[in-house]
C-alpha cells in the first residue's frame, strides 16, 4: 500500500513554481497550473483539496481536506497559517447580473470575471465551513470561525465568525513565543 502523501520525487516530478522541504501533499488533492504555484517548508495539504491558480503557500501551514484554493487573482498562505477543512477561498467571481455568460466554458470575451489577491497573514486560521471572497486580507492572528462568510479584510488579533463575519473577541498572542521557541530548536 503506497503512503497516503506523496513523496519527494513525486512532488518534484509535479513541476511546482517552488517547492520547500517536508511537503507532505495527499494522493488525493487536486494540483492545477502547479507552474503558478509555491509551497514553503513544513506543509501539508489533506484529501480532496483544490489548488487551482497562482498560490504562494508559506512555512508551517497547513490546508485540510475539502478545501478550495481558487487562485485566478492570486492566493498568499504566510507563514503558520490554518485553513480547516472544507474551506473556499475565492479570488475571483463571475458576474451574476445577467449581463455575461458564466463559468470556465465559456470564452472569456463572453464573461466578466472580476476579483483580488486573498491574503492570509502570518497566525490567521479559518474555521471549517468557511468561505473567503475575492480581495480580503486576513492580517496577522485573525481567527474566523466554522462556516463563516469572510466578504472584507479583518483586523489581526481578533476572533471572527458570522454570515458576514463579525469581531466577537479579541485573540491572545501567547502563541508569538511558542513560534520563538519551536524556530529556536
Amino acid at each position: 500500500m503506497k503512503d497516503s502523501f506523496l513523496k519527494t520525487s513525486e512532488l518534484n516530478e509535479i513541476g511546482f513554481g517552488a517547492l520547500g522541504k517536508s511537503v507532505k501533499l495527499s494522493r488525493k488533492a487536486s494540483v492545477y497550473s502547479p507552474e503558478t504555484i509555491s509551497i514553503g517548508d513544513n506543509v501539508r495539504i489533506d484529501d480532496f483539496s483544490i489548488l487551482s491558480g497562482n498560490i504562494t503557500i508559506g512555512r508551517n501551514v497547513h490546508i485540510g481536506a475539502y478545501s478550495a484554493l481558487y487562485g485566478k487573482f492570486g492566493i498568499t498562505l504566510e507563514d503558520f497559517t490554518t485553513i480547516s477543512g472544507n474551506v473556499m477561498l475565492y479570488s475571483a467571481s463571475d458576474d451574476f447580473s445577467g449581463e455575461f455568460l458564466t463559468n470556465p466554458t465559456v470564452p472569456e470575451r463572453y464573461t466578466h470575471v472580476t476579483g483580488g489577491p486573498i491574503v492570509m497573514k502570518r497566525h490567521s486560521i479559518i474555521g471549517a465551513g468557511t468561505i473567503v471572497l475575492p480581495g480580503v486580507v486576513l492580517e496577522e492572528g485573525c481567527a474566523v470561525g466554522a462556516a463563516s462568510l469572510v466578504n472584507k479584510s479583518l483586523e489581526g488579533w481578533k476572533i471572527y465568525c458570522g454570515v458576514p463575519a463579525k469581531a466577537i473577541a479579541d485573540r491572545k498572542k501567547d502563541l508569538l513565543q511558542l513560534e520563538k521557541k519551536y524556530l529556536r530548536e
